[in-house]
C-alpha cells in the first residue's frame, strides 16, 4: 500500500524523500517502478473481470461453482479453488437464502387424492411428472399471484400464469400452457399441495380431460412439493426481493424475463450436470 500510494504522488516528493519514507535504496524503488506486473497477476486481472462479467449476465446471483463452470464454457483451464478466490478478492459472491429451522414435517394425507409422487423427484423421462404450486409477489399496485408448472424431468418451468387473484383460473392457465407446450402423448402424474385451487371441480376436470393423474401433498408439509417451494425460493432470492414493482404488468414482464430468458434457457442446475433446463432437455433428445 505505501508502495502504491508514493508512485501514485511521486510527483509531488523527491525521490529521496520517497527512498527515505520507504526505507529502501533509491535503485530499489527505480527498480520496482520498471518492473511489470507478474505473468500470474496478469492472469489474475483478466480472469478476474471474466469472472465479474459472468456473475453479471447472472443477475449477479452465481456462486464460484457456477462461475467455474462459466468459464470452462469459455474455454478457460483455472481451478475452482483459484476462481473462489478471485471471486472473494473481488467482492463477488453468491445470493444465500435462509435457512429452514430443523424439525419434523408429517402432516396429515389428502382426503381427495393419494400422495403418488412420495417425493420421488428424480424422473428418468420428460412429461413423466409434473409438480405445481402457487405464491404470492408485492407489487405497489396489490398483490400478484403466481402459478407454475415444472416438469421434474429437466426442472423446466413449462407453464406459469400470473393473476390479480388467488384462484383456480390462475393454476389453470399455467397448466394449459403446460399441456399445450409439451403436448404429451402418456398419462403425467401432477403434483399438488392441499390448497383450494387445487381441489375445486374446476382442476379436477381439467385433469382427467387431458389425460392427467392428480397426486397431493400432505396438509402442511412444504417437503412433499419441495422442487416447487425451490424455483419459488430461487425466484424470489434472484429476482423479486431485488425489485420494487410499481405495477403488476411490471411484475408479470420481470417473471416472464427470469423464466424465459434466464431460467429456463440459461440457469445452471447442478442437479442437471451444471447444464440449464432447456439445454437438458436437448442433450437427452440427441
Amino acid at each position: 500500500m505505501r508502495y502504491a500510494f508514493v508512485a501514485e504522488h511521486r510527483e509531488q516528493f523527491s525521490v529521496r524523500t520517497m527512498c527515505r519514507c520507504l526505507r529502501i535504496h533509491p535503485s530499489g524503488f527505480y527498480a520496482w517502478l520498471r518492473s511489470p506486473l507478474s505473468k500470474r497477476a496478469q492472469e489474475d486481472i483478466r480472469q478476474t473481470q471474466l469472472i465479474e462479467d459472468a456473475w453479471k449476465q447472472s443477475g449477479k446471483v452465481y456462486g464460484y461453482r457456477k462461475l467455474h463452470d462459466d468459464l470452462l464454457d469459455q474455454g478457460e483451464t483455472s481451478c475452482a479453488n483459484r476462481i473462489a478466490r478471485l471471486a472473494r478478492l473481488a467482492g463477488i459472491k453468491a445470493q444465500i437464502g435462509y435457512r429452514r429451522r430443523p424439525g419434523s414435517y408429517g402432516g396429515k394425507p389428502s382426503v381427495v387424492v393419494d400422495n403418488t409422487l412420495a417425493r420421488q423427484f428424480d424422473v428418468q423421462a420428460p412429461d413423466t411428472a409434473w409438480v405445481t404450486d402457487i405464491t404470492y409477489i408485492k407489487t405497489m399496485e396489490g398483490f400478484a399471484y403466481l402459478a407454475v408448472v415444472i416438469d421434474l424431468f429437466s426442472r423446466r418451468v413449462i407453464g406459469w400464469s400470473l393473476q390479480s387473484r388467488q384462484t383456480s383460473e390462475v393454476v389453470l392457465q399455467a397448466l394449459h400452457m403446460a399441456v399445450w407446450r409439451r403436448k404429451p402423448q402418456n398419462t403425467v402424474l401432477v403434483h399438488s399441495d392441499q390448497g383450494s385451487q387445487f381441489t375445486s371441480m374446476d382442476w379436477a376436470s381439467f385433469l382427467r380431460h387431458h389425460n392427467l393423474v392428480h397426486s397431493m401433498s400432505r396438509r402442511g408439509n412444504c417437503h412433499d412439493n419441495a422442487v416447487a417451494e425451490s424455483f419459488f425460493n430461487l425466484l424470489k432470492r434472484e429476482r423479486i426481493r431485488r425489485r420494487t414493482y410499481r405495477t403488476r404488468d411490471e411484475a408479470r414482464q420481470d417473471v416472464f424475463d427470469y423464466i424465459e430468458m434466464f431460467y429456463n434457457p440459461t440457469r445452471k442446475h447442478v442437479r442437471n450436470g451444471m447444464l440449464s433446463p432447456v439445454e437438458f432437455e436437448r442433450r437427452h433428445q440427441i
